[in-house]
């Protein structure tokens, strides 16, 4: 996935979009192409310089860019919403909760019915040192498939310890690299796998 973010005017408004990619084989299924993009509007509701608590909800609108006979798309205009928080403790520990909704009408996979799926996550960062952190996170998906006579609603949850690496830059640029190992905790998640992270944040208009 490639997701990128620019500050409207402020940082108190910002628009993004997320466009991704699938491939995917086995289990029967083949995927190979463009997922649904996002375009993303975020409002930063609250900010605190001092305890860095921070409130920034995020407008999302799912576009049907993805092939839905391949099962990368769902054919249908959408809409999600995510309520991110994130505070610290002390000069070591931050901590970040998130929950969300996506409502999918007419959705291709549901052959024309709506469908609803909702996430929750909460994830504690400890800061080993100025440019290495250690993460811990929880992340907890239910969602809707098609099943024959109705829709069937599955808990999908994960745990994922990680640990991610910043490269800054003269110019004021910073490169953060990260690996995770989820680890499934219910039994319609993944057993196992393996989570790669690459953020960039370029200088834009850095000030003097």
């Amino acid at each position: 996935g490639f997701t990128q973010e620019w500050p409207l005017f402020s940082q108190k408004h910002q628009l993004s979009y997320s466009i991704p990619y699938l491939y995917a084989r086995g289990g029967g299924t083949s995927v190979d192409g463009l997922g649904d993009v996002l375009l993303n509007y975020r409002y930063q509701a609250y900010f605190n310089d001092e305890t860095l608590c921070a409130f920034a909800p995020r407008f999302t609108l799912v576009l049907p860019t993805g092939d839905e006979r391949w099962g990368a798309g769902e054919d249908t205009l959408g809409y999600q919403v995510n309520l991110p928080f994130s505070t610290t403790l002390n000069d070591k520990w931050f901590v970040h909760a998130n929950a969300g909704a996506t409502f999918l009408p007419d959705a291709a996979s549901s052959d024309g019915r709506d469908l609803w799926h909702y996430n929750l996550g909460a994830s504690a960062i400890y800061a080993a040192t100025r440019d290495v952190h250690l993460m811990l996170e929880w992340v907890g998906y239910w969602v809707e498939t098609a099943q024959s006579g109705g829709l069937e609603h599955e808990f999908i949850s994960q745990i994922s310890p990680g640990v991610r690496k910043a490269f800054n830059f003269r110019n004021g640029s910073q490169l953060v690299a990260g690996v995770a190992l989820p680890i499934g905790v219910t039994d319609s998640a993944p057993d196992y796998g393996v989570f790669l992270y690459l953020s960039f944040e370029h200088s834009f208009l850095r000030a003097d």
